[in-house]
């Protein structure tokens, strides 16, 4: 961790949190509830416990994000680990959890669109700030 840039960890771990209140919010919120059987008026637990959780497991995914891309990635390098991590490391291991548990196509392409640009935008900031 001595060669992680931590202020650009931050960054990245912030991005995806502004990511998830936009994709999860206006773009996508009807579509996800309805297909992830949420009520969207009834919170699941206290919202510090959620979005205190979800913030601190951003931070851990950007910083070991940046543990395997090592110091000062190219920038390209950066951006498609990171479309690939989400894509093919994330997503598709949410694939394989969606089609034992019966989850829809739909709901996959939401939360693994979601992780695919949550890692390609940390791949982003990342390469971007050495």
């Amino acid at each position: 961790m001595a060669n992680v840039n931590l202020w650009a960890v931050l960054v990245a771990a912030v991005s995806a949190f502004v990511l998830g209140g936009l994709w999860y919010g206006p773009l996508f919120k009807n579509a996800w509830c309805r297909e992830a059987g949420v009520d969207p008026d009834k919170p699941n637990g206290h919202p510090a416990r959620v979005f205190g959780g979800a913030f601190v497991l951003s931070l851990i995914a950007a910083a070991v994000f940046a543990v395997f891309l090592g110091p000062q990635p190219a920038l390209g390098f950066a951006v498609g680990a990171g479309a690939a991590a989400g894509l093919c490391w994330v997503a598709a291991s949410f694939g394989i959890n969606y089609l034992f548990a019966g989850r829809s196509l739909k709901l996959w392409l939401i939360d693994g669109g979601y992780h695919t640009l949550q890692f390609t935008l940390y791949g982003l900031i990342l390469g971007l700030w050495h």
